[in-house]
């Protein structure tokens, strides 16, 4: 099993990476919260990757940390109805901080904004996960890190200010890797906000 891949970073887009690793150049599908998070082309990258091999085809899905990958095998493993597909879809339109604590406080009005999930799909992700989730894990070289508590009061206080979920979402991780992992809560909203 293939379990990280580390190496030179080819090209990327919005939802893959190519990483040329002792000559092969291996395709894998990423959410954009990853992909925010790579180097420019041509330097050193690490991402955690799942292998998923079915009768027709096969396809490597990576991410910035370790934590990001465990959150992915979780979800497609453990939650019926949701694909490798739906569950990066997910991890896109918000970081895990984000999707964690909605799953751990049965939030689910945040979750069924994500794309391909409805109200029957968050709540059985809720039902499925809730008390399951625990523990971060540090990202990969290359990666920015991901972003703990002061990143998810932030995004509540964003949303508490009328911003929907993915927006705020998408403003505090900018803020965080703008003003780094340890900064306060305040600070991340204000950047947010100058956004």
């Amino acid at each position: 099993m293939i379990v990280a891949i580390k190496g030179k970073l080819a090209s990327s887009t919005l939802l893959t990476a190519v990483v040329e690793a002792s000559g092969i150049f291996y395709e894998i599908n990423i959410p954009i919260t990853t992909a925010e998070l790579l180097p420019k082309p041509g330097s050193e990258v690490l991402l955690h990757t799942v292998a998923i091999y079915r009768e027709d085809s096969q396809a490597l899905y990576g991410f910035a940390s370790k934590s990001d990958r465990d959150f992915f095998k979780t979800i497609i493993e453990k939650v019926s109805g949701i694909g490798p597909k739906t569950a990066l879809n997910m991890m896109s339109r918000m970081s895990v901080s984000t999707l964690r604590n909605s799953i751990s406080s049965g939030d689910v009005a945040t979750l069924s904004k994500c794309p391909g999930i409805g109200k029957k799909t968050a709540e059985r992700l809720v039902l499925e996960l809730k008390g399951t989730l625990s523990g971060t894990q540090a990202p990969a070289a290359g990666c920015a890190p991901e972003s703990g508590g002061n990143a998810s009061d932030a995004v509540a206080a964003l949303t508490a200010l009328g911003l929907k979920v993915s927006e705020a979402d998408k403003y505090v991780r900018a803020a965080v890797q703008k003003l780094g992992e340890d900064a306060p809560t305040e600070a991340l909203v204000k950047f947010a906000l100058s956004k």
